[in-house]
């Protein structure tokens, strides 16, 4: 019986595709499941609020280590449980007549994604905010469980450095720059 040469090479093929080939995925938030939370301080007073997560959809291939997609924020969700101030927020400081949506799109990651468990990240993209874009760097958190994805992370935006208004008045006075926790979870699949 003669043995073909090629028959060995083509089942490892085969056999390895799903791990070769098989790194794209897209993870696709859940905006009823991820949150924004922030965090404002000031003299006498310290605001906490969140918004809602409009959209997000992000695909990345952990082996060319490549990252696209958006996290798309609907400006005027901002809740901060005091509806007097969520309408100057929203009025005078977010603009949100004009400006609708705050983003952020990633362009680049440094670290590794592991396919299953936690990693840690740096994502490096574009956020949107009073319609102007700024490179950003954040550390992220993933936790991968089979299909489902979680992603967490924390960073300082500058908003006032970035040309919003501030809202301080009198003595009255607000920090210059807003913490941000976001959490986004969701489903992940993959396509070859």
């Amino acid at each position: 019986m003669k043995t073909n040469a090629t028959t060995p090479f083509l089942t490892f093929l085969f056999a390895i595709a799903p791990v070769a080939f098989g790194q794209h995925q897209t993870f696709t938030a859940n905006p009823d499941a991820s949150k924004i939370a922030f965090t404002l301080g000031g003299t006498g007073h310290h605001v906490e609020g969140t918004f809602h997560v409009q959209s997000g959809r992000i695909n990345f291939d952990r082996s060319a280590q490549t990252i696209s997609g958006a996290v798309v924020v609907a400006a005027g969700s901002g809740d901060s449980g005091e509806p007097s101030r969520d309408k100057k927020m929203n009025s005078d400081v977010l603009e949100v007549a004009r400006f609708a949506e705050v983003s952020f799109v990633p362009k680049s990651y440094q670290g590794a994604i592991s396919a299953a468990g936690d990693s840690t990240i740096q994502v490096t993209g574009v956020f949107t905010l009073h319609g102007t874009p700024h490179d950003l760097t954040v550390p992220m958190q993933i936790h991968i469980d089979g299909a489902g994805l979680t992603a967490k992370t924390h960073f300082t935006v500058p908003y006032v450095k970035w040309g919003l208004k501030d809202p301080s008045i009198f003595i009255l006075k607000v920090a210059k720059e807003v913490d941000i926790d976001l959490t986004l979870v969701g489903s992940l699949s993959t396509s070859n």
